[in-house]
């Protein structure tokens, strides 16, 4: 028996997709024969016709036939990106990027392979039965906990990503409390001192005495606060820096996990099938085309 080279989960699924496009297409069908069948009963009573008759018959037969041959490839064409959206969703609840290959969907050997596993699966004699009706929901894929691993560390870098860029704004915001703080000790010193140079002439010697020793007192203070601020503004500036380099290794590392799920997702059966079913479909969408062809006028 022809074979599509899936698991058996998979190869259910596409069996079931290949049962409803069946469906479809025998319904379509049906609805074209009709179409003929109708012309038979109310057009073609007479022995005879004329050309004009008959061209008229024709036309307006091609124009039921190709309406309900668009409809047709239009509904194939919107049930097929469903499909893709169903796959394309259950991936990037893993993070992953899932890339098709359109070209491949021409492809006349996959397309005959196809054909085969389709005869064989919906024959008379081969048919197998439906186990279970029931229609799960699409579930994440999960190849021996790497991918559900690779996802917990994706999330686990994330929140330290986050943690380090606001640690990173609270020692900006201290370093630049202290800068303000130490511009006006700075401001309030010059003050200070113009404030002396001001009374120097108005006061006596022993009380400019006083008011000198009070100023290198100010000074020597004002000098081990100003140092202090000094000492806590590096402290900040290396604890700034350090912040951001923790900050560029974990998001070094998140890129890196990222590049590796989506690497290991590429290395996985069900990337390569699900390129080989879309290359398939895209071959069956080209054959119609040209069966459409043949119904078209000629210029």
């Amino acid at each position: 028996m022809a074979e599509l080279g899936l698991n058996e989960h998979h190869q259910n699924e596409v069996i079931n997709y290949m049962r409803f496009a069946r469906s479809k297409r025998g319904l379509r069908l049906k609805t074209v024969d009709s179409c003929f069948q109708d012309l038979k009963e109310s057009r073609l009573v007479e022995e005879t016709f004329t050309i004009d008759e008959v061209s008229e018959v024709l036309n307006g037969l091609q124009a039921v036939v190709h309406s309900e041959v668009e409809s047709e490839l239009i509904n194939t064409a919107y049930t097929n990106v469903l499909l893709l959206r169903q796959l394309f969703s259950q991936a990037e609840k893993w993070y992953l990027k899932l890339q098709t290959d359109i070209s491949e969907l021409e492809n006349r050997e996959l397309l005959e392979q196809v054909a085969e596993f389709e005869k064989a699966e919906f024959t008379s004699s081969n048919k197998k039965p439906v186990i279970d009706n029931i229609k799960p929901k699409l579930a994440p894929l999960n190849e021996g906990g790497t991918a559900e691993l690779l996802n917990k560390e994706i999330l686990r870098l994330q929140e330290e990503n986050e943690k380090l860029k606001s640690r990173l704004k609270t020692l900006e915001t201290q370093a630049t409390n202290t800068l303000d703080e130490k511009s006006k000790l700075e401001r309030a010193l010059q003050d200070l001192q113009l404030d002396q140079g001001t009374q120097k002439d108005f006061i006596k010697t022993q009380d400019l005495s006083d008011l000198e020793n009070t100023v290198a007192a100010l000074k020597s203070e004002f000098q081990k606060t100003l140092n202090d601020q000094t000492e806590n503004q590096k402290s900040l500036e290396e604890n700034l820096a350090t912040a951001k380099h923790d900050l560029l290794r974990v998001q070094e590392q998140l890129s890196m996990a990222e590049k590796e799920l989506e690497k290991k997702f590429q290395q996985t059966a069900a990337y390569r099938n699900m390129k080989e079913i879309l290359t398939k479909k895209n071959d069956q969408i080209k054959d119609l085309r040209k069966r459409l062809a043949k119904y078209e006028p000629e210029d």
